[in-house]
């Protein structure tokens, strides 16, 4: 496939980098094999310890040079990255959805937030302020700066192979870090893709060796890096399980953490609501991505009076959906990523058949002429109520659930009613619903919409949620912050030495 030469991913690829140069290491393999037809894409060599230890020494080593770079030349450095990654956005976009298997349009709007991220960081660049204070004491002035941390590690899903990674390494580098990726070894080929692009760009302005690192592998590799004292944040996206043994970890050692784990992301559909847009909302929202995104629409709470009628409408654009290869625009829904998801989803509709949920649109597992992997099943829906076992937990799967509500206080209390808080959404044209939806009383999540659904944020907010989704955030807004040190200064240019509170102390 001619993407692949473009991005030089070959049969056999070193998985180790400390940007231009690669390592060769004396261990395991990962064959990355395609959900679009279950064909080898090709192999990757995966760190062992002695090439870890030798990639953070790199990075050890270039984080004092780097540092020293003016934020504005980092964020230079950044704009270049943007650029080469609007070079190869349909090259890049095409191996994301050949390997990971999400739509072909959504394979470039992944790159596409990469390369907004950088757009964002370059600017950001430029705007690392901190705050001038008034000093309690005469002749003192009291500041505020921000410093770089030093080494970032960032474990990222196979559901978003490229773009968290974008989100991190963008304001991390323009904050004066460096960083060491282990990618999802689901989609290790994204991983190696996107070294060669960036370091081609490292390499023409003579950035240190060490500032870009890749490290291929397993959990093994997340171990490491959460044990490692010489890495100052781990940025880890994945499930709740994986995070708690990170944050457990990288706790231990007293290190700073960012945390983007599972959502259970519910759709409020009010009597009040436009039926018409919020039926796109929560049909993309639930089988986008074949239901693999953080912040798919797992549950819809619909009101009482429009429930028949919603129901009639999604179940009818249910039965248009088209499911195949996700490189065909004309498909809906591709793949689930490999079959050990495949058999996740087919537990859970057995689990929630065994709950008392009614399936009003079935699953199952599509097979035949164009769906060889065996990784290709049919998006389903269920009626059921929020307090069944398997609708608290998260299948990450294009399983839709349904339940009624009454009043929106009723609704609010369903939807926060999950041990998971990361996206919501309510559909509605009356303000007060709105709002309260928004207030103190309404959403416990980290995103919480109207009349837009539960996925496809934009980078220019902070991106992340509440209770068992981690409570970090990246991305936009002031997120920066989380990926540099605070330091308080106070500068005495008087001639005494009053102290803080009016103590005396005299000799």
């Amino acid at each position: 496939m001619e993407f692949l030469k473009q991005l030089q991913i070959d049969k056999n690829n070193l998985g180790v980098s400390s940007g231009v140069q690669w390592i060769k290491t004396n261990t395991s393999i990962i064959e990355s094999f395609s959900p679009v037809d279950g064909k080898l894409i090709g192999s990757v060599a995966t760190a062992d310890e002695k090439s870890y230890k030798e990639i953070v020494q790199k990075a050890k080593d270039a984080f004092i040079e780097w540092r020293m770079w003016p934020a504005p030349k980092r964020g230079e450095i950044v704009r270049q990255v943007g650029e080469a990654l609007r070079n190869n956005k349909e090259a890049l976009g095409k191996l994301v959805s050949y390997e990971m298997g999400k739509s072909l349009q959504e394979g470039y709007g992944e790159v596409q937030e990469m390369i907004d991220i950088c757009d964002f960081a370059v600017g950001l660049s430029r705007q690392l302020y901190g705050l001038t204070m008034h000093s309690e004491r005469s002749k003192h002035r009291m500041y505020e700066q921000w410093h770089p941390l030093g080494i970032v590690g960032i474990i990222s899903a196979f559901n978003f192979p490229v773009a968290v990674w974008s989100w991190n390494a963008a304001l991390a580098w323009v904050c004066g870090n460096v960083c060491i990726w282990k990618p999802s070894e689901k989609t290790p080929l994204c991983g190696i893709a996107v070294q060669k692009i960036v370091a081609a760009v490292l390499e023409k302005n003579n950035v240190p060796e060490g500032v870009n690192c890749l490290v291929q592998g397993g959990r093994e590799i997340g171990e490491w890096l959460s044990n490692d004292t010489n890495i100052a944040l781990i940025s880890a996206t994945g499930s709740t399980r994986m995070g708690k043994a990170v944050s457990t970890a990288v706790a231990a050692r007293l290190g700073k953490s960012i945390l983007e784990l599972g959502g259970n992301n519910a759709i409020i559909i009010s009597q009040h609501a436009d039926l018409n847009i919020a039926l796109v909302g929560a049909l993309f929202g639930a089988v986008g991505t074949a239901g693999q995104r953080c912040t798919s629409t797992r549950r819809l709470i619909i009101h009482e009076s429009v429930y028949d009628a919603f129901k009639q409408k999604l179940v009818a654009a249910y039965h248009q959906l088209k499911i195949g290869d996700p490189l065909d625009s004309k498909n809906h829904v591709g793949p689930l990523i490999d079959k050990d998801a495949v058999n996740l989803y087919l537990k859970s509709i057995e689990q929630c058949k065994q709950q008392g949920g009614k399936f009003i649109v079935e699953g199952g597992v599509i097979n035949g002429a164009g769906y060889e992997s065996g990784c290709y099943v049919k998006p389903c829906i269920a009626e059921v109520t929020n307090e069944l076992p398997i609708v608290q937990h998260e299948t990450f799967a294009p399983i839709l659930y349904l339940m009624k509500y009454k009043n929106v206080s009723e609704a609010i209390a369903i939807q926060n009613n999950v041990p998971q808080g990361l996206s919501s959404s309510i559909f509605t044209l009356n303000m007060r619903e709105a709002e309260e939806f928004l207030s103190h009383t309404g959403s416990d999540c980290g995103i919480a919409n109207v009349n837009i659904g539960t996925s496809g944020a934009e980078i220019g907010g902070a991106f992340g949620g509440e209770k068992e989704t981690g409570g970090g955030r990246e991305s936009g807004s002031d997120a920066w912050k989380a990926y540099m040190r605070r330091q308080t200064n106070t500068i005495n240019w008087s001639d005494k030495l009053p102290l803080a509170q009016g103590i005396e102390f005299n000799l």
